[in-house]
């Protein structure tokens, strides 16, 4: 028999989910096969999947609490975060309910299909020595995207309440104001420029392309060039919408593709990059992130520093970053 008792974080979540963030290597079917056969109770009653939980309920799953909580896989050549020495991202900022971080280009956020090694939500998560969190507890987690080649703010979320509130905001987005660097092929025909071209719903499926057509997605990239030559300039850029890839496929339609960039880039651009400036990654930079406090409310500002690979590039161009990068 398996007793949890729901903390303050937890607190206000529906009991199925409770329950499934609990039982994580119990296939889901049987989770709520256990709802139905009244194998969960809270305080002493049924549980029903959709009912609320409050501070200082005891839920009481029946069944044998090794099986229950039986160790998870991890997936193949993935390694503890511990083994490597430590966290490979540098911490910009914490509290008790968000950690700030810049991540290294290379490290993915999430594990996924192609990935290997430990992703920043696994070093996070040993940073902060979450190893151990309760059972149907939350566990850290970055509350948003950024591409594995780019570097760069990224939030993590320490608790439920922050992840949640952090979701509103970065779905709504009115409220929240990103700025990246990017270098980019030749020299922008204008000192600032926005780029307003609807792109293409990333994850649709071939069979939705088939039924339905493509979908397209309103996508706005502003941009101001910081400083330039003829083979390149370097910009600042700030996103109004959060498509996958947009500065990268806005650049690329504008005939302007990020410098390193293996999948929307010029490749004799690249290479050259690579044997004139030494630039062996994509440079595109998440700098600066503002937006509200997920549970103050109060505003905040984010910047990450430009990694030294990507200053020594710039130098070899002959190129300036703009101050406080």
């Amino acid at each position: 028999m398996l007793e949890l008792r729901v903390t303050a974080d937890a607190a206000g979540q529906r009991l199925d989910k409770y329950v499934r963030r609990a039982l994580r290597d119990v296939p889901l079917s049987h989770v709520y096969k256990m709802l139905r056969t009244r194998k969960v109770r809270v305080n002493g009653r049924r549980g029903r999947g959709e009912q609320l939980l409050a501070e200082g309920d005891l839920v009481v799953i029946r069944g044998d609490e090794e099986k229950l909580l039986g160790p998870r896989e991890e997936a193949p050549g993935r390694a503890p975060a511990s083994a490597a020495g430590g966290p490979r991202f540098s911490v910009l900022y914490q509290d008790d309910a968000i950690l700030a971080v810049s991540k290294p280009a290379g490290l993915a956020a999430h594990p996924g299909t192609g990935i290997e090694g430990a992703t920043l939500v696994e070093e996070a998560r040993a940073f902060l020595g979450a190893g151990a969190v309760p059972p149907g507890e939350f566990r850290p987690s970055p509350a948003h995207r950024l591409d594995r080649e780019t570097s760069g703010v990224v939030l993590v979320a320490k608790t439920r309440k922050a992840m949640v509130r952090l979701t509103e905001i970065f779905t709504d987005g009115r409220e929240v104001r990103k700025t990246y660097l990017a270098l980019c092929k030749g020299k922008m025909p204008r000192d600032t420029g926005t780029i307003d071209i609807p792109l293409a719903e990333h994850e649709q499926t071939a069979r939705s392309k088939e039924r339905h057509g493509v979908k397209l997605q309103e996508a706005v990239t502003h941009y101001q060039v910081v400083s330039s030559m003829k083979e390149a300039s370097l910009l600042s850029v700030r996103i109004e919408t959060g498509r996958t890839h947009q500065i990268r496929r806005h650049l690329q339609a504008a005939g302007h593709p990020v410098a390193g960039d293996r999948r929307h880039g010029d490749f004799p651009f690249n290479r050259q990059a690579k044997q004139r400036w030494g630039l062996s990654r994509m440079f595109l930079h998440a700098w600066k992130l503002s937006l509200p406090h997920p549970l103050t409310g109060a505003r905040l500002s984010l910047v990450a520093p430009l990694p030294e690979e990507l200053r020594a590039a710039l130098s070899r161009m002959n190129l300036s970053a703009p101050p406080g990068s």
